[in-house]
């Protein structure tokens, strides 16, 4: 794997560890992804200049979504601006005033959003509770159009969907299938689903370029059928300039490299189980985290940000997670992990807890007196 640099960066003029990135393979510094985006460039230009279905369609955009199918073992694929947009696209095409959608609690706010602007009836369960699920899916079970959507690493946790139960209980309702998989991509290979075995069993998988693959863009993969209605009726997709070409460069060279070494998430998997580890013997509140993504649940938000300022000191930049982002109390640092770091930064990142374990009990006794 051909891992770039960035895992410092400068604030206030000070070099920090940067645990904030979700640059999860260290792919946006890589020479191969700069490489690619510059010939790119040079082959088609800075611009699209146009919406894909008007005259923004390139050669290399199809051939980004040929890989992409074959990379998520789909029948079809396609590139849209954003996450963001490629759920927007996904419920706007799929969802409507009649179809009810089941969602996650702790969904992302794209999911969330797309739900809303679909006009359709949201129905949340509790975070990754399937009893829950079960009893509102037979209490909506004669609704003629259902929907569940979830993410399969929940952004702020880390925790993982219990995607098994999830698709037993689809099949068992009639309820189609999608899976956010944009914290899963890459770390887990083809994603949690395909990790899983599972892959044929979910109708529609969405994920992002702009995380474990260091570049930026959302994708959309499943049948031929439902992607040529989101072609047809995703508005976000319809009616936006189609991403740069340099941009599409870039993630055809970071699908390559992973399509070539599906196992290269391994070793931050295996890093982020000793730092989660090590937290849990100091005494740290990691919630259910399973992934790169580990929280430090501290409660206040006035705690958490003199826990953050307080990490600084010790050379390590996280982010700060306050309400309405999490439920209030449960205010944390969020940590995110990367492959590219290696026995020094996990002993930096070792030496900054155990300091912080020592100040962090008299920062609870003034918080809480």
């Amino acid at each position: 794997m051909d891992y770039g640099s960035e895992l410092y960066l400068e604030y206030q003029k000070e070099k920090l560890l940067n645990l904030a990135s979700n640059n999860y393979l260290g792919l946006s510094n890589s020479e191969g992804l700069k490489n690619a985006s510059i010939e790119a460039i040079k082959s088609y230009g800075t611009s699209s200049s146009a919406s894909r279905l008007i005259s923004g369609n390139y050669q290399i955009y199809d051939q980004l979504e040929k890989v992409l199918a074959e990379f998520k073992k789909q029948q079809k694929a396609l590139v849209v601006g954003s996450g963001y947009a490629a759920n927007l696209c996904i419920l706007g095409s799929l969802a409507a005033r009649g179809t009810t959608v089941f969602s996650d609690r702790l969904n992302h706010a794209s999911i969330i959003d797309a739900t809303v602007l679909s006009r359709s009836h949201q129905v949340r369960y509790r975070h990754a509770d399937t009893d829950h699920l079960e009893y509102l899916l037979e209490k909506f079970r004669e609704r003629p159009s259902k929907i569940l959507v979830t993410d399969t690493v929940f952004s702020m946790d880390g925790d993982v969907a219990p995607l098994e139960s999830l698709v037993e209980l689809c099949k068992q309702y009639q309820v189609l299938m999608v899976v956010d998989e944009a914290h899963a991509t890459g770390v887990f290979g083809r994603g949690l689903a395909h990790h899983l075995g599972l892959e044929k069993e979910i109708h529609v998988h969405m994920g992002t370029f702009s995380k474990a693959m260091g570049s930026y863009g959302g994708y959309i993969a499943s049948s031929q059928d439902i992607i040529d209605i989101i072609i047809n009726r995703g508005r976000p997709f319809i009616y936006s300039t189609a991403l740069p070409p340099a941009v599409i460069g870039a993630n055809l060279a970071a699908l390559e490299m992973i399509m070539n070494n599906l196992q290269s998430g391994r070793i931050l998997l295996e890093l982020s189980e000793r730092i989660r580890t090590f937290l849990k013997e100091l005494g740290f509140d990691t919630g259910l985290s399973s992934t790169q993504i580990i929280p430090v649940i501290l409660g206040k938000s006035s705690l958490a940000m003199k826990v953050w300022q307080k990490m600084m000191g010790y050379g390590i930049f996280t982010g700060a997670i306050r309400p309405p982002t999490v439920p209030e109390n449960t205010a944390r640092l969020r940590l995110s992990l990367r492959a590219d770091m290696g026995e020094p930064e996990e002993k930096m990142i070792k030496m900054a807890f155990s300091l912080m374990a020592r100040d962090h009990e008299l920062f609870s006794r003034v918080e809480n007196s």
